[in-house]
């Protein structure tokens, strides 16, 4: 690696106003026009090969290495903010008010756009290296749709590679395991319709869909301890209810909407928790008289690593900062990521490098308006991306 310590000490300062640019303008997922329009104008300075706009405002860029064969492999990074206003006060904050880049997007894309900077101009491997900058990560389906616009035949990939930031996990740490890291990401909505009514007056004559609501809700956890096998993990959480009017307290409403999330790392669960939240729901309307509809709509899957890549992944953290600073069985989180649409079509690995902790212990969480990417993280995403080519292509000079 130490000709990449070279390269990194001349070409670092560089990265690191990429990253600030892009902090400074957020954009929301399928609107990076601005985000995307750098990231393919730099790869195609750097001599890149480019295919913009695919599945909206994705990138892709393609090296190909000066030696044949070994196949083909794809690293991807993610581009979009949050609808979070920052509260940072730093000099590069989002200069769009209720935009901010609240989980590392931009630093994501800043290392691997560094990683294909060294990449293009010491392209020492075999085989090709697809540089996959994905759009819509947060909630907005992004990798499907780049999936459903033909990323994988246009192309292909033998393996496929992610990497996100951990804050409270110290700068130098890596992580990851084979099997589930991450879980399934789906969201619930019940509606509850009865007879509205007088609530000073009348509420024997209604038919109170607040009571539903309120049994239900206590019901979705007996679905987690009951329904859920006990070596099996579930989440169940209500995000949102609404009725009525503030305005108008004395009235019970005709109608009460719920949403909520649902996480879980099998199918398996991930099927019984939809049948038994409408089971339930309808079942708990009709107690009360009321009726119950529902819709259960499912996001990306769980994030399940490969071996054969985990253990390639492993293998070039260690290759950064030594065996002693890799976790090979981190805990698994029930937080989602739709790098698993792209895993449902290809093998892969995601991988999480730390973006730091204080000395007390304390750290900036992500999705917080006071969250910023860790500029000290860069050299070492960019060295683990020019290691996992080594790893699967023949280690770049």
């Amino acid at each position: 690696m130490r000709h990449l310590d070279d390269w990194l000490s001349e070409h670092l300062p560089d990265l690191v106003a990429i990253r600030q640019d892009l902090h400074a303008h957020p954009e929301l997922g399928l609107e990076e026009v601005r985000t995307s329009r750098l990231v393919a104008d730099r790869l195609r300075g750097w001599g890149v090969e480019v295919c913009d706009g695919i599945g909206g405002t994705g990138v892709v860029g393609t090296i190909r290495g000066r030696r044949p064969g070994r196949g083909a492999i794809g690293l991807r990074a993610d581009m979009d903010a949050l609808a979070i206003h920052e509260q940072t006060g730093l000099p590069y904050a989002s200069r769009h008010p209720g935009l901010m880049h609240a989980c590392g997007h931009d630093g994501h894309t800043t290392m691997l756009l560094g990683a294909a900077r060294y990449l293009a101009a010491v392209p020492e491997f075999e085989g090709t290296v697809h540089l996959i900058f994905q759009p819509a990560e947060e909630g907005r389906r992004g990798a499907l749709a780049m999936v459903r616009d033909g990323l994988f035949e246009r192309f292909p990939c033998d393996a496929i590679y992610g990497l996100h930031n951990t804050p409270g996990m110290g700068v130098g740490v890596f992580g990851t395991q084979a099997g589930p890291i991450m879980a399934a990401s789906d969201m619930f909505t019940v509606v509850f319709r009865g007879v509205g009514g007088h609530g000073g007056i009348g509420p024997h004559m209604s038919t109170d869909i607040t009571y539903a609501q309120a049994h239900f809700i206590l019901g979705l956890q007996g679905i987690v301890g009951r329904n859920v096998a006990p070596i099996d993990t579930a989440v169940l959480s209500v995000g949102s209810i609404h009725a009525g009017s503030p305005d108008a307290p004395n009235v019970i409403p005709a109608e009460l909407t719920i949403r909520g999330t649902a996480r879980s790392y099998t199918e398996g669960v991930r099927d019984l928790l939809e049948a038994r939240i409408g089971e339930l729901a309808r079942w708990t309307a009709r107690s009360w008289g009321c009726r119950a509809e529902t819709t259960y709509d499912r996001g990306p899957g769980a994030v399940v690593n490969a071996t054969g890549p985990t253990a390639a992944a492993l293998t070039a953290a260690e290759a950064v900062v030594g065996a002693r600073n890799v976790l090979r069985s981190i805990e698994p989180t029930t937080g989602g990521e739709d790098f698993a649409d792209m895993m449902a079509v290809r093998p892969g690995s995601f991988m999480r490098i730390g973006n730091g902790v204080a000395d007390d212990g304390s750290f900036a969480g992500l999705h917080t308006p006071v969250y910023d990417f860790n500029d000290a993280v860069i050299p070492l995403g960019i060295k683990y991306w020019v290691s996992v080519v080594g790893a699967e292509l023949g280690r770049p000079a």
